[in-house]
């Protein structure tokens, strides 16, 4: 049996990674991590997905949602904020990019998003993204295969 440590340890970092790119914001991605966690520990039912990383992934995603819903919170990324993190040269170089693709993917219809968070962030199976988002493993497949082939073409015209 899994202690809440445990639980902990094994797997915030990723729920936090995933709250990050669903919300976008730190501080709401820290809330969302802290109150699945508790959730998954506290309110366990049985697991409807083939792993606990899913469930615990698809307890966020309620979380966040509900959250929108209840505040209609949404807030874009601010890009004046300095980073915080001193990073060498060579990365600084790529910021932009990756400034333009989150706040891209921050545009992204919410189902969409998660979808495509899932696949490429925590190279989750077409199967586990289905199952979470409640559709098809073909639609699945459709929705990252249209979020990446968007930002492909956001990133060839970032004007657009």
């Amino acid at each position: 049996m899994l202690t809440f440590n445990q639980l902990y340890e094994s797997y915030a970092e990723e729920v936090y990674r995933f709250a990050f790119w669903l919300s976008g914001n730190h501080h709401w991605a820290d809330d969302i991590t802290s109150e699945t966690m508790i959730r998954a520990w506290t309110h366990f039912h049985p697991i409807r997905t083939e792993t606990l990383k899913a469930y615990l992934f698809t307890i966020a995603r309620n979380y966040y949602l509900g959250q929108v819903r209840k505040e209609n919170r949404l807030v874009d990324l601010d890009e004046e904020l300095p980073d915080p993190v001193q990073v060498p040269d060579i990365l600084i170089e790529h910021l932009d990019e990756i400034h333009r693709a989150r706040k891209f993917i921050l545009t992204l219809p919410e189902c969409d998003r998660t979808a495509f968070i899932l696949r490429v962030q925590h190279n989750t199976p077409y199967a586990e993204i289905a199952r979470v988002l409640e559709i098809s493993e073909s639609a699945a497949r459709v929705k990252v295969h249209r979020t990446r082939k968007k930002l492909t073409i956001s990133r060839i015209n970032p004007e657009d």
